[in-house]
């Protein structure tokens, strides 16, 4: 939905349903994408070309060497058998939430003093990571985009422990339609996740801001801690 012409190039790694929207909200406004699975890229040619126009399928080392920004939409119980090393250097999305009821325990992630996303960030420690994108269902990303001004317009959340990685990713997140609001740290993405307090929230800026106020933050992770 931007007119912007210096963007980042983008992987995504996963072709499901959260991967095909976001690559298909990203090159609408304007990204270059190229997407993989967990094999040869021939596989999901076809499904590229129909799915995800534009988008070019390849092998997920190939993909990811060429990106500024590489998005996890893995499922997560995927997570524990990919290649850490190709991440190395790279600022990573994740996208991911861990359900135990749909992936099964996981004991990657059943560490109850770290959020799913610091968890993430402790594998793949030569890379930056940055949590959005999980609160939002697929199937509302394409419908609730919204130009800039419009009062209608959604707010997504980002979390990091690096300011300038999520300035670029919030700049990505309002060129395919939303506005954003950055909290503190990756440890604050907790209000991102299932059961937060904005998981799955049609909320404007304001609302979203305020919804994961620092006590909002506590909260969640305490009921995070009581839940496992």
């Amino acid at each position: 939905m931007s007119t912007a012409t210096a963007r980042p190039r983008v992987a995504i790694l996963g072709v499901g349903h959260v991967g095909s929207a976001l690559a298909r909200i990203l090159l609408d406004a304007g990204y270059e994408v190229d997407v993989a699975a967990s094999g040869d890229p021939q596989r999901i040619q076809l499904i590229a070309s129909v799915v995800m126009p534009g988008a070019r399928p390849v092998w997920a080392a190939e993909a990811v060497a060429a990106a500024d920004v590489v998005i996890l939409a893995i499922p997560l119980h995927r997570f524990a058998g990919l290649d850490r090393g190709m991440l190395d250097g790279k600022l990573v999305i994740d996208s991911m939430n861990y359900w135990a009821p749909t992936d099964g325990v996981q004991p990657l992630f059943e560490d109850t003093a770290l959020t799913s996303s610091e968890i993430v960030q402790r594998e793949l420690p030569l890379s930056t990571v940055v949590k959005t994108f999980n609160h939002i269902g697929y199937h509302e990303m394409e419908e609730d985009r919204r130009l800039p001004g419009d009062p209608d317009r959604r707010a997504l959340g980002v979390a990091s422990d690096d300011p300038e990685a999520a300035a670029l990713v919030a700049s990505l997140i309002e060129d395919v339609g939303y506005d954003t609001v950055l909290v503190e740290s990756l440890r604050d993405g907790v209000a991102f996740e299932p059961g937060g307090p904005v998981f799955g929230a049609r909320l404007g800026a304001a609302d979203f801001r305020a919804a994961v106020s620092g006590e909002a933050v506590e909260t969640a992770l305490a009921s995070a801690e009581v839940a496992a």
